[in-house]
């Protein structure tokens, strides 16, 4: 038997809810505010059809360049023969959330000037850069 060549392909799993999430999507999800540059993850949910993102770009990071009432659109680098195209894509909110690794780098960002206030009033100098560990076999 040959395989199918539908749209959603081998998404059995990938778009399924989880255990105890059918039904109605929670209203923060809509309520949230997505402005132009924010960091989103993007993430099919089954429940909504409408605006759904390609099995091809779930779970993959992008950034917000355009904002719409029900929808947003999203840069989203993709690799396509031996190149990364940075493509622009269409998708409703319920299928993105906010990305947690701009609040690392704030984090990061925060925690290197308090450091390097108090080494500045120590009469020192503090180190931020990150340090790459080197594995030898």
């Amino acid at each position: 038997m040959t395989n199918t060549k539908g749209y959603r392909r081998g998404t059995r799993y990938m778009f399924s809810r989880a255990f105890k999430t059918n039904g109605t999507i929670p209203l923060g999800t809509y309520l949230k505010v997505y402005k132009r540059g924010d960091i989103v993850d993007i993430k099919g949910n089954g429940a909504v059809q409408k605006g759904m993102p390609h099995k091809s770009y779930h779970g993959r990071t992008g950034r917000i360049y355009n904002v719409t009432p029900h929808a947003v659109g999203v840069i989203v680098n993709k690799r396509v023969g031996g190149r990364i195209i940075a493509k622009r894509i269409n998708v409703r909110v319920e299928h993105i959330k906010h990305s947690n690794c701009r609040l690392d780098f704030l984090k990061r960002v925060k925690k290197n000037e308090a450091a390097k206030k108090e080494a500045k009033e120590g009469g020192k100098k503090q180190e931020c850069k990150r340090i790459v560990s080197i594995y030898t076999r």
